[in-house]
């Protein structure tokens, strides 16, 4: 089936460009709540499952054992900047594992913003291992290799017993059974699944609740989201979709970007886990349907109004700085969301 067209490109007074996508809001019990498009789709959501795949670090006690505090808890949910702060607390991360960043085996590359990329070049560096967005999320993966006692230089292949644990987390969580035949490679070399946008919607449902875990998982899932709304900065950075949202909403929303146009949220207070896809992958268009989701299923305050109006409705500049358009949801949508 054809997704519908949820984002519109507007210049001028006239649409230049759409963006179809599909979404699925579930709850633990696997209930659909609400759903655009093909809910049942299976789409790879790369880093959108961070915290998903973070579980076993805690679960296993390696984090409680290498005194991991909220900020290095949640850079391995991350995708971050590759700012300093973000690079340095992978490094911290690694050496309280007992590791320096020439175990990481997700590749060099450079900090998102200019200011930083800057940075190294004055002080006639090159970018490493550190500053790779995914960089967390491989020291987390080093440190449970390590407190366990298993290998850390292949941790990043399919049969390593780090992969596997984390493939059988997903499978726990979203029912589906995940084998070679879904399986891709990820920017960051680990393996990659392709799964179904409803239940991976169901999972983080069950990550905002608990509901459907054992009592560890569970209690794992809030360590992990609390450490990610204590420290929204860690897990993505400035000017970044989720680090805003997370500090305007103080506890109320996890939110996590991934790859080609796919976001998760999970919503405690309605036990709601949300799960899209933006079917050209365009990270704008993706974060217009979150960022509408968000505003739709939660009574929002003036605060958290003004940090999802950035996202709602991004005004285009050009190159002098003049307002030519903006990409916004499109009306139909805004009137299902509603309700009407």
């Amino acid at each position: 089936m054809d997704n519908p067209v949820l984002v519109e490109v507007t210049r001028g007074g006239l649409v230049e460009s759409r963006h179809r996508g599909s979404l699925a809001v579930v709850d633990a019990s696997g209930k659909l709540v609400f759903g655009v498009g093909d809910v049942a789709q299976a789409v790879f959501p790369r880093s959108a499952i961070k915290a998903l795949q973070a579980l076993p670090l805690v679960e296993s006690g390696a984090a409680e054992a290498l005194d991991y505090d909220d900020a290095e808890l949640a850079l391995a949910c991350a995708s971050h900047n590759g700012e300093h702060v973000h690079a340095n607390t992978a490094r911290v991360m690694l050496m309280k594992a007992g590791l320096t960043e020439d175990a990481l085996l997700c590749g060099p590359q450079w900090p998102k913003h200019m200011e930083d990329a800057a940075r190294l070049i004055l002080e006639d560096e090159e970018p490493c291992a550190l500053h790779n967005n995914c960089s967390g999320k491989h020291a987390g993966f080093l440190a449970l290799a390590r407190t366990l006692m298993l290998s850390t230089e292949n941790y990043i292949d399919y049969d390593h017993p780090v992969q596997q644990e984390i493939r059988a987390v997903l499978e726990n969580l979203t029912g589906q059974i995940i084998g070679a035949d879904v399986c891709g490679t990820d920017g960051c070399s680990i393996p990659t699944y392709a799964l179904n946008l409803d239940k991976t919607a169901m999972a983080f449902a069950k990550f905002a609740t608990g509901e459907g875990m054992d009592p560890v998982r569970a209690k794992a899932a809030e360590t992990l989201y609390e450490a990610c709304v204590n420290e929204p900065y860690m897990v993505a950075g400035k000017n970044r979709f989720c680090t805003d949202v997370m500090d305007a909403f103080q506890g109320r929303v996890f939110v996590k970007t991934g790859a080609e146009g796919v976001f998760c949220a999970a919503l405690p207070e309605l036990g709601y886990g949300v799960s899209l896809k933006c079917d050209d992958g365009a990270t704008r268009g993706a974060e217009v349907i979150m960022a509408s989701v968000i505003e739709s299923l939660l009574d929002t305050s003036k605060a958290e109004e003004k940090a999802l109006e950035p996202y709602l409705r991004q005004p285009l500049k050009n190159r002098r700085d003049i307002h030519v358009g903006d990409v916004r949801p499109v009306e139909d949508f805004k009137a299902v969301l509603r309700g009407g």
